[in-house]
């Protein structure tokens, strides 16, 4: 996985219309550890994200979009680089499929109260 060399130079971009929301995985995706597994992305329309996924434990990781080489981004605060990229109604983010949901999970949103984002949520 490409790395950012640092996430306090990297300049955010904000979300457009379509991708600013809540996108969660819907079923087994390959990409994840189990079946049971989800995944959730965050967006504010600012573009600031939270990566959130969830099995036996959840792991919520802050981030910002920014573009790359004309491509949608996320860089989380670790570094990590996951190009978002639209298809139709769902988007696709780490080998992961994710369709528009209206509310986070009740873990994730957990996780948002104990580290807010910069920007408020949509």
């Amino acid at each position: 996985m490409p790395k950012s060399k640092n996430y306090n130079n990297v300049v955010k971009t904000p979300a457009p219309d379509w991708l600013a929301g809540y996108w969660q995985t819907k079923g087994p995706q390959r990409a994840l550890v189990s079946p049971e597994a989800i995944g959730s992305l965050i967006v504010t329309k600012e573009g600031d994200t939270l990566d959130c996924r969830q099995w036996q434990r959840v792991i919520a990781v802050p981030g910002k979009l920014t573009l790359m080489s004309d491509d949608l981004t996320n860089v989380t605060v670790k570094r990590e680089l996951y190009e978002v990229e639209r298809d139709g109604n769902t988007i696709e983010y780490d080998g992961m499929t994710m369709e528009r949901v209206d509310r986070p999970t009740a873990e994730c949103a957990a996780a948002l109260d104990k580290a807010p984002l910069p920007t408020p949520l949509p």
